[in-house]
C-alpha cells in the first residue's frame, strides 16, 4: 500500500540498501577507525563483533538501525570483516541467536553515538518543514527527501516512512490553508480605517491625468506583476471560461467572493490576477501617452506661441494708428470722388464746360511743375486757401491751394494729398 504521496516502491526503498553501495560509500560510511574498532573488540565472539560492526556503520548510512542486521549485504559484511580480521563473513547469521543481544547493542550505540529518538525533535522538524513549505511552496515528495536529510544531519533516527509522510502531508496543508486565508484576507478584507478591501483598490485603474495618477499607476502595475501570475500557464484553460471568471473577480463584490468555496474562489482570484497582471502594465501605458500628448507637447505648443506672441505688441500700436490714417484718407477720397461727380454730371445739376477744363489744366500744370510745396509753405495764403471754397459751396483742401499756387485751377486737382 501506498503511504498517502509515496508509491509502494518509493516506501520500500526508504531508509534501506537500494543496491550496493559504491566503493567511496564504503570508505564513508563503513570505515572503522580507532575508536570503532576499540568498541567492537570489546565484544568476545566473532559473530558478535560482526553483527555490532554492522550496527555501528549502517546507521550511519540509512539513518536507522536495521530491523534484522543479518539481512544486510554481503558486499557490506565482507568489507567489515575484512577490517575487523574474520575470515568468514557468514557467521554473521548466528548474530542475535539470543533475544535482546541486538537490541542491547543498538542502545549502546545510541547513547555513544548522540542519536536522538525522532520523538525529541518532532516539533523543531514541524517547524522546519512549515518555513520551508511556506517560503519554497515545494511539493510533499521533495520534502519529505529534506526531512529525511535534515534528520540524518542532526544525528535523530529516521522514523517509519508512513509517520514522516503523515507529519509532512498534515504540515503542508496547513501551511497551504494559511497562505490561502493570507491572500483572502488581504485581497478580499477592509482593513480598519480602510474604504475599500484589496482587491478593489489593485482592480480600479487610473481616473485622471496627471502625474501623480502616472506613478500611482506605475506601482500598480509593479504591486500586481510581483504575484507572479503572469507566468502561469493557463493555455489549456478556454479563454471566454477565463474571461468569464476574470469578469466575475473584476466586478463582483469582495463580500461576495468570500461567500463562494476554496476551490471557486481560488480560481476567480487566480483569473483576476492573471487579468490585472496585463490591464495595469496597459492602464500604465495609455495614461503615459495621454500625459506626453495633453501635458507636455500642448504644454511645449503655448510656450512656443507665447514666445511668438512677445514680438506681437511692439508692432500692434504703429499698426493701429497707421490703419486710421489710411481709413481716414479713403473715406476723404470717397467723398471727395462723390462730391466731384454730383458736380461734374449733368444730369446732377453741375457745370461741365470751362470748368472742367480749367480743373485738366490745373491739375496738368500741377504735375508738370511737381506740386511745388516749399512754395505752398512760403505763400501765406496758400496755407490759408484751406478755408476757401469752391464755386459750389465745397471746402477746398490744401492740394487745391497747391494748383493754384502752381499755376492751375483753384477746383481740386485730384492728386494725393
Amino acid at each position: 500500500m501506498a503511504v498517502e504521496f509515496l508509491s509502494d516502491q518509493q516506501a520500500a526503498q526508504y531508509a534501506a540498501f537500494n543496491g550496493a553501495p559504491s566503493r567511496a560509500e564504503l570508505e564513508r560510511y563503513f570505515f572503522l577507525d580507532d575508536s570503532d574498532l576499540e568498541k567492537v573488540q570489546a565484544k568476545r565472539r566473532a559473530h558478535n563483533r560482526l553483527g555490532f560492526a554492522v550496527q555501528l556503520t549502517s546507521v550511519r548510512y540509512l539513518g536507522r538501525f536495521m530491523p534484522d542486521p543479518r539481512q544486510v549485504l554481503a558486499e557490506v559484511a565482507e568489507y567489515l570483516a575484512e577490517q575487523l580480521g574474520i575470515a568468514d563473513a557468514s557467521c554473521l547469521k548466528e548474530y542475535g541467536g539470543r533475544d535482546g543481544t541486538a537490541r542491547t547493542h543498538a542502545g549502546e550505540i545510541q547513547e555513544a553515538g548522540g542519536w536522538r529518538d525522532f520523538a525529541e525533535v518532532r516539533d523543531e522538524l514541524s517547524e522546519w518543514l512549515d518555513a520551508r513549505a511556506w517560503t519554497t511552496g515545494d511539493g510533499p515528495k521533495s520534502l519529505f527527501d529534506a526531512a529525511g536529510g535534515w534528520l540524518r544531519e542532526r544525528r535523530v533516527l529516521l522514523p517509519g516512512a508512513s509517520r514522516l509522510a503523515r507529519l509532512v502531508g498534515t504540515v503542508r496543508e496547513a501551511a497551504n490553508n494559511r497562505l490561502w486565508d493570507t491572500l483572502y484576507g488581504l485581497l478580499l478584507t477592509v482593513e480598519p480605517g480602510a474604504r475599500v478591501s484589496e482587491l478593489d483598490r489593485l482592480r480600479q485603474g487610473p481616473v485622471r491625468i496627471s502625474r501623480p495618477q502616472m506613478k500611482w499607476a506605475l506601482q500598480r502595475a509593479q504591486e500586481i506583476t510581483a504575484f507572479g501570475m503572469g507566468e502561469v500557464d493557463v493555455s489549456a484553460i478556454p479563454p471566454r471560461r477565463l474571461a468569464e471568471l476574470s469578469r466575475y473577480g473584476i466586478d463582483g463584490k469582495a463580500s461576495l467572493l468570500r461567500r463562494h468555496g476554496d476551490s471557486r474562489r481560488l480560481a476567480t482570484l487566480l483569473a483576476t490576477a492573471v487579468y490585472l497582471t496585463s490591464r495595469a502594465v496597459d492602464d500604465a501605458l495609455d495614461l503615459l501617452e495621454m500625459l506626453v500628448a495633453t501635458k507636455l507637447l500642448a504644454r511645449a505648443e503655448r510656450e512656443t506661441m507665447k514666445e511668438k506672441l512677445k514680438t506681437l505688441p511692439r508692432v500692434e500700436p504703429g499698426l493701429g494708428k497707421a490703419g486710421h490714417r489710411v481709413s481716414d484718407r479713403v473715406r476723404h477720397h470717397v467723398r471727395a470722388g462723390r462730391h466731384r461727380h454730383r458736380r461734374d454730371h449733368p444730369a446732377r445739376g453741375g457745370d461741365a464746360g470751362g470748368d472742367v477744363g480749367a480743373y485738366r489744366a490745373g491739375g496738368a500744370a500741377a504735375r508738370a511743375s511737381g506740386g511745388d510745396r516749399r512754395a505752398v509753405r512760403a505763400d501765406p495764403s496758400a496755407r490759408r486757401g484751406r478755408g476757401m471754397a469752391d464755386p459750389v459751396g465745397h471746402p477746398v483742401r490744401r492740394h487745391a491751394a497747391v494748383s493754384e499756387a502752381a499755376g492751375g485751377s483753384p477746383l481740386c486737382s485730384g492728386t494725393r494729398p
